[in-house]
């Protein structure tokens, strides 16, 4: 196995703040600048199936249209290699909708080395709904 140097890291971490950005600021037409064009992202937790391509992403936010957060907030970015050119991601997202309530969700992806850079091939967004992941 290659190890990614801090280059990647680097890389992969803008990837995943990249996301926040190019929604709030509704460039949803750039979304191929984070996934891979047959990124499965699934939003399963929310009732929803899984998107499947960048089109079905940007076309599911603009169909949220006014429901979409105003802010997307990503943190505590955990990176583990799991093969050549494939690493795991993990890390904390936080919305902040237009009323001023907030929600939080943990982001699981799976980022590839492509020719064009790293990509997300597939997020699994797990929303946050009690505290200490339910175990009071």
């Amino acid at each position: 196995m290659t190890t990614f140097t801090a280059d990647d890291r680097t890389a992969i971490t803008e990837l995943i703040s990249m996301h926040g950005h190019l929604c709030d600021s509704g460039e949803l037409d750039r979304l191929d600048e984070l996934f891979t064009p047959d990124v499965v992202y699934d939003v399963s937790d929310f009732g929803q199936a899984p998107l499947r391509g960048v089109a079905a992403c940007a076309a599911a936010g603009r169909a949220l249209g006014e429901l979409n957060p105003v802010g997307h907030h990503v943190t505590n970015i955990v990176l583990t290699e799991i093969a050549d050119d494939r690493v795991q991601v993990r890390s904390k997202g936080i919305g902040v909708n237009a009323d001023g309530t907030a929600g939080s969700v943990t982001y699981e992806d799976t980022v590839l080395r492509t020719p064009q850079g790293w990509r997300i091939s597939h997020r699994k967004v797990r929303a946050h709904r009690t505290p200490l992941g339910g175990r009071l």
